[in-house]
Parts: C-alpha cells; structure tokens; sequence
C-alpha cells in the first residue's frame, strides 16, 4: 500500500555567501509519521527547516507540500558564480511563498529557543494563533461586526488548552509556567493554527530525563489526536529512537544516512559524526 505523501523536500541547497549549509537535501514525511531530522551541532537542522518554511528562500531545489510545489528557487544574480552546490541548472523557476501563507497551507514549527509572547497570558499566546485563519478585516473589527467568529475562537483555544492540560494556567503570564510547560504552550500555540504538518525544532531541549520522557509521549499523543505528520530535530536520542519511525542525519549540511532506528544506530557513518574515529 503506498504511503499519502504530505512532505518532499528535492534537492534542497542553501548557501550563504561561499558557505554551503545545506548541500542537495532530499527527505519525505509521509501521512502520520514522526520522523526524525538529527546530526552534530551545526549541521544545517535548523537551517533546512527554514527552508521548508519560508524563512529563506534556498539557493537551489523545491519544498512540495501534499503534492503541490510551495517553494522554488535557483541560483541568480552573483550567486550565479558562487554556487557550489549540486544540480545547478535543474531548476528554472523561482517560486516562493511568505512563512504566513505556507502556515496557512497547513505547515506549523516552533522553536530551538522558546519564542512565546512573553507579556501576555498563556491563553492569549494561544488565541492570537487562532486569528491565522480569521476572516474579519479592520472594518468588521471597527463595528464588531465579527463577534461571533472572536468568540468561536476563544472557545477553541480553551478547549485546546484543556486537550494540553494548560487550562489551569489560561490566564497565567507565559514566561511564568515551568520550562516543560513552556514547551508544552509553545506546542499548543502551533497546533492552534489547524496544521497538518507540524515541526518540531528540539522540543527536549533543556529538559531532564523525566521530562523529556514526558514529552516523547506527549508527541506521540498529540500525532494521534490530532492526526498530524511530525518531522522533529532532537538531540535526546532516547527520544529520537523511542519515537520517530524513520530518521535523517545531517552533518555539514549533507544527508549521510536515513532509516529507522536500529539502522541509524549501527551506521558507521553516523557513529563517526558523532563520535569521531582515531586518527
């Protein structure tokens, strides 16, 4: 049975100046995967999804979202010359969307470093991601002529708080809430634009053994309830391995391996980035 394709990332290269970050990526998630995106520090993780979200527009390669081709580019200008990655000349259209439109389309993330609203309640972090998908406009605001769309999201973002078991602390300031909790808000804050595809920029960081046990299953769970497809950076390999299906690694912006986990454990390759080996 073949699997739905939600996410193609295709030959993907970003390239800063003379740097290349990410080198000729190709990776998919399919339909309810958790998939895994690991490597060293520096390796181009966080770089990638950037790229997949219309943070930068890469230099060479596509991001295809369920079938339909959301980002585009090719080398131009100086970058003509400097290029040094792979498949130069394979792509000839420059297409590129807002990080808001592709949102929109059903593509979520968070952060490496929490980035919450720090002056307001964990309530409002939640709500203002609601209003992604208002359809009321400055006039409908001015005589509150959109009343009824304000209150169906507030009911939403209470009922996700509950799900997350966040209603508690609704009115509670943001930066307030213990760090797991934190996490947890920021995740709440994503779900609340409706995705399909939601990205995960190292959910367990900072995070104990306890806690990040905790959150491995809280992923899992919210995979379920929401019936959402996961692509997850994480350095916590016990989470990677207890979690994802199948796994990329990355090291100097270049995939050296992909499979599930057992595979990835035993890849020299992936042993030696991590590792390194005797002179």
């Amino acid at each position: 049975m073949t699997k739905e394709n939600i996410l193609r990332v295709c030959d993907a290269t970003m390239q800063f100046g003379g740097v290349v970050a990410v080198n000729n990526l190709n990776l998919e998630v399919n339909k309810g995967e958790i998939i895994g995106l690991i490597g060293p520090n520096g390796a181009g993780k966080t770089t990638a999804f950037n790229v997949i979200t219309g943070v930068y527009a890469p230099t060479n390669g596509a991001v295809e979202l369920n079938g339909k081709r959301i980002v585009e580019n090719f080398p131009q200008g100086k970058m003509k010359q400097l290029y040094k990655g792979q498949n130069n000349g394979k792509y000839t259209k420059s297409h590129l969307l807002t990080p808001d439109k592709i949102t929109k389309l059903g593509v979520a993330r968070t952060f490496q470093n929490i980035r919450l609203f720090k002056n307001l309640s964990v309530f409002e972090n939640v709500l203002i991601a609601k209003h992604m998908h208002a359809k009321g406009n400055i006039f409908s605001a001015t005589f509150q002529l959109n009343r009824k769309e304000e209150q169906r999201m507030r009911e939403e973002t209470l009922e996700l708080l509950v799900l997350l078991g966040l209603e508690k602390n609704k009115d509670d300031m943001s930066t307030s809430l213990p760090y797991g909790k934190q996490r947890h808000l920021e995740i709440a804050r994503a779900l609340a634009t409706n995705p399909s595809l939601l990205l995960l920029d190292e959910p367990a960081a900072g995070m104990n053994p306890q806690e990040s046990d905790e959150l491995m299953h809280f992923v899992g769970r919210i995979r379920d309830d929401f019936n959402l497809s996961i692509l997850m950076i994480e350095h916590h390999m016990q989470v990677v391995m207890g979690i994802c299906e199948r796994i990329y690694v990355l090291d100097y912006g270049t995939l050296i391996a992909e499979g599930n986990p057992e595979t990835i454990q035993n890849d020299p390759k992936v042993i030696e980035a991590y590792l390194g080996v005797d002179d």
